[in-house]
């Protein structure tokens, strides 16, 4: 309503001739047209399911419907978008919008619009709450949570059943049927995917399958916590050094490989979020699902991942950025979105419409677990510096002779002068 009032009084006042005081009024409308830029990440596997084809879809409705703002997108990797931001952020032109894996840096510097001044009412009360709250710093929304995930050990029926396992409830369970998969030839028993793709995330999960996690109750940094150094123990001599995690070392092996494996039938187990769904069944492999394994039982807790949309205030444009926003968040284009990578909503109008709807009965199991997943610390500053480090160095923790103790105790001095920096 707001947006409507002032629209119409600028149109009021140049029809007066007052145009040298407003640089938005101009001769049949010409100079209010505008270019938002908008900065992408790839949730494709490949042309076919390119993210750039969503968005082009998108934008090309939108823009029929508003003749005067032109939307360029442009898609990069996630090995690749958040430096990509960065890097147009040092230069002094950061992108209208961004939708990246982190905010708070951002946010700390005073370059983001405030959520409530962009979206209408309705759309910033639709997002899940949990999800809502991780976007404050400061208790101000600065973050739109974008996409959602959480984690189930996936696992290869057919391999499953040759080999006569049941699937794992606990660690030394899933070390025993990664011993028995290898026996019969499996390539990756355990794919466990360590390189600098999403490192964060498997090392997460693994964290708070021990009890452990990246910070402590008050949210402090805990990474070199002793449940921590225990749990990457374990991993290096347990699975990776009995040689239970495939040919390709875990710090070189990303998510997206690790993926397309299972999808080839070449992986028996490994943690995995609802998009594998849908690639594993186009290529024929059955699989099923259950919760990840802990040390002993199920895990304690379950890795909830959010990726975020960021609006920077440089350009200005908030009115035409908020509408479109508006438009990315309705039910139909976040259902969409969700849909076609196998992703979970961060909506509660779209949420209860994939819980309600049978053609999306597979994915409640971990539609019911986001409410309690426990997330990145994202409201950090340091987190985009942390996540960084993870990604490039937690690989080397569990190489034959790495030092689990000595590469978390790194990164835990990084991420204590990332959050002094901060």
């Amino acid at each position: 309503m707001r947006r409507r009032v002032r629209t119409r009084t600028i149109a009021a006042v140049c029809a007066l001739g007052l145009t040298a005081v407003l640089s938005g009024c101009g001769a049949g409308g010409a100079s209010s047209d505008v270019t938002l830029t908008l900065v992408a990440a790839e949730y494709g596997n490949g042309a076919a399911d390119s993210s750039k084809k969503y968005w082009a879809d998108l934008v090309e409705r939108y823009e029929s419907d508003h003749p005067g703002v032109d939307i360029d997108v442009s898609v990069y990797s996630w090995n690749d978008v958040d430096r990509k931001v960065k890097e147009m952020v040092d230069a002094g032109n950061p992108p209208d919008m961004a939708q990246i894996g982190a905010y708070a840096d951002y946010a700390s510097q005073g370059l983001l619009h405030r959520v409530g001044d962009l979206l209408s009412i309705p759309v910033q009360a639709d997002f899940l709450s949990q999800l809502s709250t991780a976007g404050e710093v400061g208790s101000v929304q600065y973050g739109m949570p974008f996409a959602a995930s959480t984690r189930l050990l996936f696992y290869n029926k057919a391999l499953f059943a040759e080999a006569g396992l049941t699937p794992p409830e606990t660690w030394d369970e899933l070390a025993e049927c990664a011993e028995a998969l290898k026996a019969r030839g499996v390539k990756f028993p355990y794919a466990l995917p360590l390189g600098p793709e999403e490192a964060q995330a498997e090392t997460m999960q693994w964290l708070l399958s021990g009890d452990g996690g990246y910070t402590d109750i008050g949210g402090s940094y805990r990474i070199d916590a002793t449940e921590n150094v225990a749990t990457f123990t374990w991993l290096r001599d347990e699975l990776v050094g009995k040689g239970l995690t495939g040919p390709v070392a875990p710090g070189e092996l990303d998510r997206a490989e690790a993926f397309e494996a299972f999808a080839a039938g070449e992986v028996g187990m490994l943690n995995g979020h609802p998009s594998l769904m849908e690639m594993a069944r186009k290529k024929g492999v059955k699989y099923g699902m259950v919760p990840i394994p802990g040390a002993d039982g199920e895990s304690p807790s379950a890795l909830g991942v959010t990726d975020w949309m960021t609006a920077f205030e440089k350009n200005g444009h908030r009115d035409q950025i908020g509408d479109f926003l508006d438009f990315v968040y309705s039910e139909k284009n976040v259902l969409d979105f969700s849909r076609e990578y196998g992703l979970l909503p961060v909506t509660g109008s779209a949420s209860q419409a994939m819980a309600a709807s049978g053609q999306d009965k597979e994915i409640k199991p971990f539609l019911d677990q986001l409410p309690l997943s426990e997330l990145y610390p994202v409201g950090k500053t340091s987190w985009a510096a942390v996540s960084a480090a993870v990604k490039q160095k937690i690989g080397e923790a569990v190489e034959p002779d790495g030092s689990p103790a000595g590469v978390l105790g790194e990164l835990q001095a990084t991420a204590v002068r990332a959050d002094s920096a901060g």
